[in-house]
């Protein structure tokens, strides 16, 4: 029930949440493998997505890669729901140490979260390749094409595209942060995808919620199960906020067996990533925001 999710706010003093696209759904930003996400709408090119959101696709067709970025991943009027607002507030009540996200939305930090790790990069961060100089959003938005420098170097967008590896120092504090917790909440990610759904081992603490429409595989692991969009759960029952009004009626419930500590006996990491993932990670095992799931 809401109320057991509740019970686990209350009582925790340090809590990390780690969240995928599904936490964005309802904001109306498309997740990547749903029956409506991205991967299964036309690109508008004879390219598949994944082919489009690539490292040598920018290099080699920046200019169809820019058609399709705008058309696809950049929703400038989407404004935070009920999910992004409940873990804003849970930081400012000092319970919530930190949200990794592997969003590029910029949504968290615009409900009021401060500590907001983006594993995957931001569509509001964007930099000349020649000059360094940065720049926001509004310059990807203000024309068609390719957008470019005073300098004349292209702007590209701080996202990570397929081929492209992680930023070792933000995983590096993103494993330091779980570590520390408490308590780790899940939602919006089938934690399918690696290196990022490989950042769930790191975490020691007593209490791991995982929170998604659908089932996982860390499922067995939890101390509490909820299959039910977050956005969802948070504007009926408040849960995440440590208060829930049984008015409201109450979350599906899928509870598990496991110890009280989750530590797992063995990490799987990708070639090239130990278990605090220093070191540069293999490219071909890189992924980026278009593999969330």
């Amino acid at each position: 029930m809401a109320s057991e999710l509740s019970g686990i706010v209350e009582n925790s003093n340090r809590i990390v949440f780690f969240g995928g696209a599904g936490v964005s759904t309802e904001s109306g930003v498309p997740d990547f493998r749903s029956s409506g996400g991205l991967y299964s709408r036309d690109s508008g090119t004879s390219y598949a997505p994944e082919e489009v959101l690539s490292h040598s696709f920018f290099v080699n067709h920046t200019a169809e890669f820019y058609d399709y970025y705008r058309g696809h991943l950049l929703y400038p009027d989407a404004k935070p729901n009920p999910a992004h607002l409940a873990l804003a507030r849970l930081e400012q009540a000092g319970k919530l140490t930190a949200v990794i996200t592997q969003n590029i939305d910029g949504l968290h930090q615009a409900a009021g979260s401060r500590t907001v790790l983006e594993l995957h990069g931001s569509v509001h961060r964007n930099s000349c390749l020649r000059c360094g100089r940065r720049y926001g959003l509004d310059a990807i938005l203000a024309g068609d094409g390719v957008p470019t420098c005073e300098c004349g170097g292209v702007i590209k967008p701080d996202v990570v595209l397929y081929e492209e590896a992680l930023d070792d120092a933000l995983m590096t504090a993103a494993v330091e942060q779980l570590e520390a917790a408490d308590t780790l909440i899940v939602g919006g990610t089938s934690l399918v995808v690696y290196p990022a759904a490989g950042l769930v081992r790191a975490f020691r603490g007593e209490q791991l919620v995982l929170i998604n429409k659908q089932p996982t595989d860390y499922d067995h692991l939890a101390t509490l199960v909820l299959h039910e969009p977050i956005g969802e759960g948070a504007r009926r029952g408040r849960s995440l906020n440590g208060r829930h009004s049984p008015a409201t009626g109450s979350w599906s419930l899928a509870r598990t067996a496991r110890s009280r500590s989750f530590r797992p006996a063995r990490a799987s990491y990708p070639p090239g990533a130990g278990p605090r993932y220093r070191g540069r990670t293999d490219p071909s095992t890189s992924y980026s925001p278009s593999r969330v799931g």
